[in-house]
């Protein structure tokens, strides 16, 4: 998530659509929340570990 979040801010940036700018931009948080959040143990989604 946090790879293809980085791919639609760069494309979005390019290109100048806001659109994908800002979708990429949330992706981006997104995943990095969900990685932190795994890292410190705590569940997330219901699960422990995904595999």
């Amino acid at each position: 998530m946090i790879i293809l979040g980085l791919i639609l801010l760069v494309v979005g940036y390019l290109t100048g659509l806001s659109l994908l700018y800002y979708l990429g931009g949330i992706l981006l948080i997104v995943g990095i929340v969900l990685l932190v959040l795994g890292r410190v143990g705590r569940p997330v989604g219901g699960r422990k570990v995904w595999f």
